[in-house]
């Protein structure tokens, strides 16, 4: 059954359709890749692979375009606006797309050797329901790796955490009817809590990796990262309008001689493989 978070999700994503791709894809980490190759370089040695909340298809086209040859690509999604752009991607034309949870996928026992999910498992609810379809469609010895939100790093001043600290006092203050449903379970947060969550289901202990992704950019690119924030969605145009040119404003102070504004983040790279 779908969740007040899950209309929320679907609701938001048919506004803002590729908001995730915005905000992330151009982000690098400190070797140079995006937190979207970090995850394509977890499962290379696997040829059946499901991308869980594949969005706007990215992620499954740069599985599509490495080695080896993948014998079955697939995608699931909340959003039909989402897969409605993936579909459009010309390197997805065999990839099987459709809308469905991550709570009863669609899918035979055993049919991949390979789950991804890009900031979208830390969204979702009854997560022990999604920890035992993901083994059941995981075959054993499979990899499942996830990117997971990380928030600000240790003693970043840059202009994530600025935006944070300009905007976290109008989330509290908005209407009940502005502010967002809860969403995903705090357990995933942490490498203990990851493995309680998805030990019982049979995958061993999680590998916990914390990466700093580097989104430095121009004012309009660090804004379109910043502004793809759930929260933002329900307030009052004016308010967001007014959020922005003040964070325009604290960030312009920081910014490098050729205009572009420092920026960072910090995600949570989990892997782990069915027992």
């Amino acid at each position: 059954m779908a969740t007040v978070q899950e209309a929320f999700l679907r609701a938001f994503h048919a506004t803002h359709p590729a908001v995730t791709t915005r905000a992330m894809a151009r982000g690098r980490s400190a070797d140079g890749r995006s937190s979207y190759e970090l995850l394509r370089d977890r499962v290379t040695g696997c040829r059946r692979v499901l991308d869980l909340g594949c969005g706007d298809g990215l992620l499954l086209e740069l599985l599509a375009a490495s080695g080896p040859p993948r014998a079955a690509l697939a995608g699931v999604d909340l959003s039909v606006e989402e897969l409605a752009l993936a579909r459009r991607r010309p390197g997805l034309g065999r990839a099987g797309l459709c809308a469905a949870r991550a709570q009863q996928l669609p899918f035979p026992t055993d049919r991949f050797d390979g789950v991804v999910s890009h900031m979208a498992l830390m969204l979702m609810s009854e997560v022990e329901q999604v920890a035992v379809e993901l083994a059941r469609v995981l075959g054993p010895g499979g990899t499942l790796a996830a990117v997971l939100g990380g928030g600000v790093a240790d003693g970043e001043t840059e202009a994530y955490g600025e935006f944070l600290r300009l905007a976290r006092p109008l989330f509290r203050a908005a209407p009940a009817e502005q502010q967002i449903p809860s969403l995903g379970d705090r357990r995933l947060r942490t490498r203990e809590g990851w493995d309680a969550v998805f030990g019982p289901a049979g995958f061993g202990p999680v590998a916990w990796e914390t990466v700093r992704i580097d989104l430095t950019g121009s004012p309009e690119q660090v804004w379109a990262t910043v502004g793809g924030f759930y929260d933002l969605g329900p307030l009052d145009p004016g308010v967001r309008a007014d959020l922005r040119a003040r964070f325009a404003a604290e960030s312009a102070a920081s910014a490098l001689p050729d205009g572009r504004i420092p920026c960072a983040m910090t995600v949570r790279l989990a892997t782990a493989v069915r027992q």
